[in-house]
């Protein structure tokens, strides 16, 4: 039951890129209180303003045609001359007036909101990214990385053009529309403006009800070009496993077969965009054409004069020209509230490990507090309600204690490690440092008091020099070659070209195992940590350089808590205790010497690697 609630707040990550439609309204509302946020006077002051600017643009817009009719009239053959040279002349300027105000506070209606588009679009993009180093390792080892980075970039990019189209597109022109037709409503009669009100309800409704029904074609697009990422990043990402086994041709028909399943949709997409289209243009078309012939015939019977015909004529260009680009504009906020969609349903995503309220900090680095002290007490954990890993573990570390954690593959080993971290929380049982449950310790300054060597070294795309202070970001170039010369890789580095500004590749990619090993080593060290775990720390080392580390190692960890995760055995022999794990339990315990004496599991495992490495010197030489 306890699983089940879990996989609950920690979500998918393929259901969550792939999962069903989010309303448009629950979309939008979750975009409007980075638009008028809490606390920012500033922000909202320019909201106010941008909307402001926005009516009177509006205004000046829909009191041109009116200035425009005037003139007609006043420029008619019935006319005096003094009229001609006089009033029409005040006409014309006012109509320039206007037309400058239309289009200069529809400019500074843009300049003051671009920065609370930009700044919107900022929080949200940093507040995904943040969240998604807070969910749990459970949701990272679900996700697709390809596919999880379109949607956030398809996200951030969606939020400026939602944003730019509803606020200065949508609205304004639905206010237009509003006080168009109370305009030919007050200047001619209710006729107009009904006709005028059910061709644009028409265009509308039309362009909303197949613009709705086209958005599956969209998210269809969407899921095939995050699956396409997502295959191609992980090849990419693999590439040594691809050429390993010759395998290109296969991945590129993976690749292919993605884009193809895209193509059909946007191949779908566009066909009913280009039915869309002709839908809008033949409701336009009627529409202007029906309220022209109703102006026409009121000339001709004397009823309206040349000037309101040309102002009939002018308010319907003027104002299906938008409606005309309103398409355009609902389609792109459509598809932008799904692009939206996926991005605000990580956000959704609650963390399966939390810090409680109140919850204390630790001591993180050597310098601020003494070695810890590590138990576990009855731990029980399974990454599955089917399958339990640690049946009842119990451990402890004195302060300053060397403890080593041995036994077969799928003992339980690394998962102590994952569970020190609060990568999870037991399912029974609890972890304490210094009597403290790390459940009521903030997850940060548990993880900064404890320094880690994993076994599968994995580094940034960047300097040697980078890599290494990543353990304490800000440390000085003597700091990081002192923990370098500790690790065995000072020396190394030096003799490249670029010493530690060169590059280390893709995952570290550039370095062989040892190096990357080492620098990792040189990562921790400089961390300084209360506690040290060194989880395979030197099994990519050849036997003389994993001597010196081993060196380094333990006097490094001389007045530090260690936990060593260990399949050979040779490493651990100086261990103060060593633990022996199997099928999830602690199966023996004591120290080298004495699991030697009592001839159990751990002397067999002893045996069996003698023989192993005795068979593996004379292949060696």
């Amino acid at each position: 039951m306890r699983e089940m609630v879990r996989k609950t707040r920690s979500g998918n990550a393929e259901s969550l890129l792939t999962g069903p439609p989010r309303s448009g309204w629950r979309t939008v509302g979750s975009l409007l209180p980075y638009l008028w946020p809490k606390g920012d006077t500033g922000a909202r002051v320019r909201v106010v303003l941008a909307m402001s600017c926005l009516a009177l643009a509006k205004v000046a817009t829909v009191y041109m045609p009116v200035v425009y009719g005037r003139i007609v009239d006043q420029l008619a053959p019935k006319a005096g001359d003094a009229a001609v040279l006089t009033l029409p002349a005040a006409l014309i300027v006012a109509y320039a007036l206007l037309r400058v105000g239309s289009s200069g506070f529809g400019e500074l209606r843009d300049a003051i909101f671009a920065s609370v588009q930009q700044r919107a679009s900022r929080v949200i993009a940093l507040r995904t990214f943040q969240h998604l180093h807070g969910l749990s390792l459970r949701f990272h080892l679900d996700r697709q990385t390809g596919g999880l980075s379109r949607a956030i970039d398809r996200g951030t990019t969606a939020i400026q053009a939602v944003l730019r189209m509803a606020m200065f597109n949508v609205l304004p022109t639905m206010f237009e529309l509003a006080l168009v037709t109370a305009v030919l409503w007050a200047m001619f009669d209710w006729r107009f403006a009904l006709a005028t009100f059910v061709s644009v309800g028409a265009y509308i409704g039309f362009t909303l009800l197949f613009t709705n029904w086209r958005v599956r074609f969209r998210r269809t697009m969407n899921e095939m070009d995050s699956e396409a990422q997502a295959k191609a990043i992980d090849s990419l990402l693999n590439f040594e496993t691809v050429k390993y086994f010759g395998n290109e041709a296969h991945e590129a028909g993976r690749f292919d077969a993605a884009l193809a399943r895209y193509e059909r949709a946007a191949v779908k997409s566009q066909v009913t965009l280009n039915m869309l289209n002709l839908g809008q243009v033949t409701i336009t078309a009627l529409g202007m054409g029906g309220i022209m012939l109703m102006a026409a015939l009121g000339v001709r019977n004397g009823e309206l004069s040349i000037g309101k015909f040309v102002l009939v004529n002018t308010y319907l260009m003027q104002l299906f020209q938008p409606l005309n680009f309103l398409g355009f504009v609902y389609r792109e906020v459509k598809q932008g509230l799904v692009d939206m969609e996926q991005m605000f349903r990580l956000l959704r995503v609650e963390q399966e490990v939390a810090d409680r309220p109140g919850a204390a900090v630790l001591a993180a680095h050597l310098s601020e507090g003494p070695a810890c002290a590590v138990r576990f007490e009855g731990v029980h954990f399974g990454y599955r309600p089917d399958r339990e890993i640690l049946k009842g573990v119990d451990i402890t570390v004195p302060p300053g204690g060397r403890l080593a954690i041995v036994g077969s593959t799928g003992a339980g080993k690394s998962t102590i490690a994952r569970l020190l971290f609060r990568f999870y929380d037991a399912t029974q049982g609890r972890i304490t440092v210094d009597g403290i449950d790390i459940r009521d310790v903030t997850q940060a300054s548990l993880r900064a008091a404890i320094g880690v060597v994993p076994q599968d070294t994995v580094l940034f795309n960047d300097t040697i020099r980078y890599n290494i202070a990543y353990g304490r970001p800000g440390a000085t170039q003597a700091e990081i070659e002192h923990a370098a010369r500790l690790a065995q890789v000072h020396d190394f580095v030096m003799r490249l070209p670029e010493g530690y500004d060169t590059r280390v590749g893709e995952r570290g990619l550039k370095l062989s195992g040892g190096e990357k090993q080492r620098v990792a080593i040189a990562r921790t060290l400089l961390k300084d940590p209360r506690l040290l775990i060194l989880d395979e720390a030197t099994s990519a080392l050849d036997t003389r350089t994993e001597q010196d580390i081993q060196t380094a190692l333990r006097a490094v960890a001389r007045d530090r808590t260690t936990l060593i995760i260990a399949h050979r055995l040779s490493t651990v022999v100086d261990a103060d205790e060593i633990v022996v794990l199997e099928e999830g339990r602690v199966a023996e315990r004591g120290s080298h010497a004495a699991l030697l004496a009592r001839g159990g599991l751990y002397a067999r495992m002893w045996a069996l690697q003698a023989e192993q490495d005795e068979d593996a010197q004379p292949e060696a030489a």
